[in-house]
């Protein structure tokens, strides 16, 4: 099996368009076209990890941060970054990260963790705009079905949790098929009028390909006439952060040891108590103080993120509290969603979770 295959399946998981523009997710060292031995999911691919990925037979590892951020001038170990790649190409392991992009899709990072708390009702805390196209096209009423089954099928149609979504309005169509064509219905030199729909289908943009393939597959004109149009509306299955609600109210205290064990923590920061249930928890895995306005926004009781600065705190305003636990600790439970969609693809190939703890904070408890 080859490197591409795991690459195809994370990728439908999480396309690469949907990372920032800063992020560098994708294949880093290494090439696709290499024999799979082995995969090892991790958090972070550093110099200990290629190293384990060596001893175990593992030639890709697929870690969640990209080790290599900005460009790299020089390649001497220096640093940790530089170590790591190193050790890669010496020992042609393949890196593979699904970052922010994994982060966007509201099955990744932010939904393991909303997993763990036990939200329900979940929602994308702040939609990303631009990811949706519009497709109108022109077919003979009796091609109409069979065309939309096809677009379906490469993913047209679902708009939230409804399917098989589209627009019909039926029309006439004209033309005159010229010399050297083989028109489907009509004859050259001559204006024909076709009885016709118009079908008007909803996608995602990373998915424009495999859409205009099915349109001109079960299309039967030898010219199909089409339109796609970019949408300004917001989708909600993508976007940053996730907001959601306890089946429960749970006291301030209560809920922040519900937090710590199911996180495996020794300690939160936080903001002031409230004196009210938490019930609506607003998350994000990793960084997410530039979130915080958007979970005020949506009336969050708590916002459960990392690495927030000294003076970000007081965003919350008195009027949510504001708890984080750590970078490392927040997305800890990504490595087991990529095992898990691993392995339900290949399940009978080696997908290995890294024994590696990559968290850089350890912290004194004084026992």
């Amino acid at each position: 099996m080859k490197i591409n295959a795991m690459i195809q399946v994370l990728e439908q998981l999480a396309p690469p368009s949907l990372q920032e523009s800063y992020d560098n997710a994708g294949l880093i060292t290494g090439s696709a076209s290499w024999e799979c031995t082995g995969v090892l999911c991790t958090l972070d691919a550093t110099e200990a990890v290629i190293l384990e990925a060596k001893q175990k037979g593992c030639n890709l590892v697929v870690a969640h941060h990209p080790i290599v951020f900005s460009g790299l001038k020089k390649l001497n170990g220096k640093n940790y970054v530089e170590k790591a790649v190193i050790s890669a190409i010496k020992n042609d392991i393949a890196i593979y990260a699904i970052h922010t992009n994994l982060d966007n899709v509201s099955w990744g990072v932010n939904n393991k963790i909303a997993d763990k708390l036990g939200l329900i009702n979940r929602k994308i805390l702040s939609p990303k705009p631009g990811q949706l196209m519009k497709l109108h096209t022109f077919v003979p009423v009796e091609h109409a079905e069979a065309l939309r089954i096809a677009l379906f099928t490469a993913g047209a149609g679902e708009i939230g949790k409804y399917s098989h979504c589209s627009f019909n309005v039926e029309g006439t169509g004209t033309f005159q098929a010229g010399e050297g064509t083989d028109p489907f219905v009509g004859e050259i030199g001559t204006t024909h009028s076709e009885k016709e729909i118009r079908v008007e289908v909803v996608f995602p943009v990373w998915k424009q390909q495999e859409i205009l393939s099915a349109l001109f597959q079960a299309h039967p004109y030898e010219e199909v006439a089409y339109d796609l149009v970019s949408l300004g509306n917001d989708y909600q299955n993508i976007g940053s952060g996730l907001i959601g609600t306890l089946p429960e109210p749970m006291e301030e205290t209560r809920f922040l040891r519900m937090l710590m064990t199911s996180f495996g923590l020794s300690m939160v920061k936080h903001t002031p108590f409230l004196g009210k249930n938490i019930q609506k928890v607003a998350i994000c895995g990793g960084a997410g103080s530039f979130l915080t306005g958007k979970a005020l926004s949506k009336g969050a009781d708590i916002y459960v993120s990392a690495d927030f600065k000294y003076h970000e705190f007081f965003d919350a305003n008195d009027r949510m509290v504001i708890a984080d636990i750590g970078h490392w600790e927040s997305e800890q439970f990504t490595t087991d969603l990529l095992i898990d969609v691993l392995q339900a693809k290949f399940p009978t190939f080696a997908v290995l979770k890294s024994e590696v703890k990559t968290n850089p904070v350890n912290y004194f408890t004084g026992e």
